[in-house]
């Protein structure tokens, strides 16, 4: 079987890594030559997976339609931003019998949509049913160099879960099904608020109490927002919630985590993101959940406080010192 990655970042260049691993023919696209001309010359992505070699017969472009040709999967793992732009050049070359996964985390500002539902709206109703998402606790660093993980396969049809769920699984990287396609996506992308926030207290120089409160008052809040937007609540307790939230809250592989502890350090965001090379999509959710809770009339005091930080200006330990003196009330 021939299978399509779009995407050459880290986890892109690791889920095709996987995939080539298993046997099946794999074409990898990325948008910028250089970068592809980088890939093909030192069979390394030495930009954002520096140390893991890329298997030869890994075929590498930026032609996407030599990617997409005879292909029977495709997988999307392009930042949240570029989806629907990548998913509209290649809407004429996606066919009936195309299983299509999302393994990319965040929601599209203009429309507030998952990832899922761009891709959705861009191939026009052809095959809702062949589309699936892959998502959970899953840091490309460990998983290109086989630490054992664990993610979930969410879709509307049990049958594309669990194609995805056989496509993906190996001794060291094992899936899990499940129906319930918002709420794994809502939760890999919310999750990425809350480690911004943790880097933020990290910062600050708090510690393992500030941020254990954090993770589980961050948790009520994901999965506030998440059952407001029609996803079932258990799901946020499962490895797509709760399991990437704790690990993008304490690894140093996170890259919101990070670009949060610059923050609580002192750069403004602008300068904490002209460090980074590769894409925190905390910003644009924490923008989009704030616009959201607001439109659904759902109470979000973290997501608030760190939009407040990131897009007011406001002093990151007035923001702490405000949500520690919030009125008091009942945990449930």
């Amino acid at each position: 079987m021939k299978i399509s990655v779009l995407g050459a970042g880290s986890w892109g260049t690791t889920i095709a890594i996987l995939l080539a691993s298993k046997g099946y023919h794999i074409s990898l696209w990325e948008h910028y030559k250089e970068h592809v001309d980088m890939l093909n010359k030192h069979r390394e992505n030495i930009k954002f997976l520096p140390g893991v070699s890329i298997p030869e017969e890994i075929v590498i472009t930026n032609n996407i339609e030599e990617c997409l040709h005879n292909t029977e999967c495709l997988v999307v793992v392009v930042p949240s931003h570029a989806v629907r732009a990548v998913l509209s050049r290649c809407s004429s070359l996606i066919s009936r019998e195309m299983v299509i996964v999302s393994a990319a985390k965040g929601l599209e500002q203009d429309t507030l949509s998952t990832v899922s539902q761009v891709i959705e709206s861009e191939i026009k109703q052809k095959f809702i049913e062949g589309i699936g998402v892959l998502s959970g606790p899953s840091h490309a660093e460990e998983v290109s160099r086989q630490v054992p993980t664990t993610v979930v396969s969410a879709a509307r049809k049990e049958r594309t879960a669990r194609f995805i769920q056989e496509l993906f699984s190996t001794p060291y990287f094992r899936v899990y099904t499940n129906l319930d396609i918002k709420g794994v996506e809502l939760g890999g992308s919310l999750k990425n608020i809350i480690a911004l926030a943790s880097g933020i207290l990290c910062g600050l120089g708090f510690g393992d109490n500030t941020n254990a409160a954090l993770i589980t008052r961050g948790l009520a809040e994901i999965s506030r927002l998440g059952v407001a937007m029609g996803a079932q609540r258990e799901t946020f307790f499962g490895l797509s919630g709760i399991g990437d939230l704790v690990v993008t809250c304490t690894s140093k592989h996170s890259r919101n985590r990070y670009l949060g502890e610059l923050i609580g350090k002192g750069m403004s965001l602008n300068e904490a993101l002209s460090t980074m090379t590769m894409v925190a999509e905390g910003v644009n959710t924490t923008k989009a959940a704030f616009i959201l809770s607001e439109k659904l009339g759902i109470e979000l005091p973290i997501t608030t406080a760190i939009y407040d930080v990131l897009f007011e200006g406001k002093n990151p330990q007035k923001a702490v010192e405000g949500l520690m003196t919030r009125e008091l009330k009942s945990e449930w």
